[in-house]
């Protein structure tokens, strides 16, 4: 923190981890002993102490970002910092048509388009199609660090994959054990099996281990609590997406990137309604 007083995110760092890290490494060296993959990487928090933790268990696993063509500049210099200072097999898979052409090609963000065509399916664009491909060069298995607290959607997949589960463990299997041994893998249709390693953290404990291991954290982060934004607001992803538009994420953009608000308006009207 650059003002002075209380350091909260260096007391978060003091606190002892509620998490059992050793049950986690054992997790994730039996997912990678069972399914070939990577590891997805966003540039984000969540994904990057999901990141650090799978290192530990197999430094040369491979690391994908999928790339949508719409992501903050600082991204993608922080991409290339981390890849360079833990010596990463980084896989960059770009979408085939890059975030901002797909939202355009909606009409929905410009009155003058009479007639708007279908909404996209942003998450097979930027997400699905991407991962197929990672899968096909690197395996079934994933890590990621998608985390139940973010959306009740999340916190659902995850429970209902738990509760899924059939073990012959017990009687050491049950109640918070069963979580800790079973919790936060998620098996697909498509035969991609998920493991997120920190899926059950709250943001106290993601900043508390990044302050504990000194992680070099993007500087989105950083210039987003110098802008003043509240914490709900300090995440990294594309650009622009149906998350708290109406709350002012727009707004915060504007103060910080505001050229490249500028730039997107004019592809994109709407998004001045927002700001």
């Amino acid at each position: 923190m650059t003002e002075p007083g209380l350091d909260v995110r260096a007391l978060q760092g003091l606190r002892a981890p509620r998490s059992n890290l050793t049950m986690i490494r054992q997790r994730l060296r039996h997912h990678f002993d069972q399914h070939e993959g990577y590891v997805a990487f966003s540039g984000g928090k969540d994904s990057l102490v999901a990141l650090h933790l799978a290192r530990q268990v197999d430094p040369a696993v491979p690391v994908a970002f999928f790339d949508s063509g719409f992501e903050f500049p600082e991204t993608y210099a922080y991409l290339a910092q981390i890849r360079d200072l833990w010596r990463l097999d980084l896989r960059v898979i770009a979408a085939e048509t890059p975030g901002l052409q797909v939202l355009a090609a909606t009409g929905g963000w410009d009155h003058a388009v009479a007639d708007p065509a279908e909404p996209p399916n942003l998450y097979r664009t930027l997400i699905a199609e991407p991962a197929a491909q990672a899968h096909r060069s690197c395996g079934p298995g994933e890590v990621w660090g998608v985390r139940s607290a973010e959306s009740r959607g999340r916190a659902a997949a995850y429970a209902n994959a738990l509760r899924r589960v059939s073990c012959d463990c017990a009687p050491e299997c049950a109640g918070p054990d069963r979580r800790e041994r079973h919790g936060g893998l998620i098996e697909r249709r498509d035969g991609t099996v998920a493991f997120g390693p920190v899926w059950d953290w709250k943001d106290h404990e993601i900043w508390g281990y990044i302050t504990r291991h000194r992680l070099p954290i993007n500087p989105v982060y950083d210039k987003l609590r110098r802008l003043g934004a509240p914490e709900h607001f300090l995440r990294v992803s594309t650009l622009l997406d149906a998350t708290r538009l109406t709350e002012g994420r727009v707004a915060w953009l504007k103060r910080g990137w505001p050229t490249l608000v500028d730039e997107i308006a004019t592809v994109l009207p709407r998004v001045r309604e927002y700001i």
